[in-house]
């Protein structure tokens, strides 16, 4: 009778039954940790870049003797967002230059009066869990900066 209810209390070979059944998750959820870490690195990047649009956005270039200042091109400032975005490659990054017309806070303002552009920098990424392909995240940081005159 004791060699039929032993084999009942042996507990050998339980610890790797449950490591077994929570290692596949525990591993998902440290993945999950990873692809959020890559997004707020990608946050931070975007709003590395973007300040530093707006620093050469705001730069008075080759001031003249009466005051005139001349400053960068859209070209030149989407150029400076792209080379100043970081991350880890995962994505895809994408900046941009506007300048908007008919705008609601300057609806009473004559438009020579304020000059200012609207800087855009989008990130793109596919997530993926391992086993399964998680949804396209994304993120889309923007600054408006006035421009020197």
């Amino acid at each position: 009778m004791s060699k039929l209810q032993s084999p009942l209390r042996d507990d050998r070979g339980a610890a790797v039954i449950e490591i077994a059944i929570v290692l596949p998750v525990l591993v998902l959820f440290l993945w999950g940790i990873f692809q959020l870490g890559v997004l707020f690195q990608a946050v931070a990047g975007m709003q590395h870049a973007l300040g530093e649009g707006a620093r050469l956005a705001t730069i008075c270039q080759n001031p003249t003797a009466d005051g005139i200042c001349s400053t960068a091109t859209d070209e030149e400032i989407v150029t400076r967002v792209d080379e100043k975005l970081f991350g880890t490659g995962l994505g895809e990054f994408d900046a941009a230059v506007s300048r908007p017309v008919d705008d609601p806070a300057t609806a009473d303002v004559d438009e020579s009066d304020v000059d200012f552009i609207d800087l855009t920098a989008t990130f793109t990424m596919s997530t993926n869990f391992l086993l399964f392909d998680g949804p396209i995240v994304n993120l889309t940081r923007s600054k408006r900066v006035y421009v020197a005159s």
